[in-house]
């Protein structure tokens, strides 16, 4: 992903609300799994890292995209944004 592409998404994920939070488990097979389940809706969702979470943000942004096979675009705070592309129908086309 160019730095270009990023820059757009994360204007893209400035409007969305997280649907997903990251709890003091961590990273599970539920969690990847219901990840998994809001790309198959959305190709950009916002997560949020809950304060009872000891882990690294990061290091869960990274573990989670790993699983999950998409790409993660940034992780603020304790807010992590992943982008997996729409192989069928996508809904968000990048600039080149």
């Amino acid at each position: 992903m160019t730095s270009k592409q990023r820059s757009y998404l994360k204007g893209l994920a400035m409007n969305i609300d997280p649907i997903v939070q990251v709890g003091k488990g961590g990273v599970t097979p539920e969690l990847c799994a219901g990840v998994e389940e809001c790309f198959h809706t959305r190709e950009l969702i916002k997560l949020n890292v809950l304060k009872n979470c000891l882990d690294d943000p990061k290091a869960l942004a990274q573990t989670i995209a790993e699983h999950t096979r998409s790409q993660v675009v940034q992780v603020i705070g304790r807010k992590i944004v992943l982008y997996k592309q729409d192989r069928d129908n996508p809904k968000i086309v990048l600039p080149r």
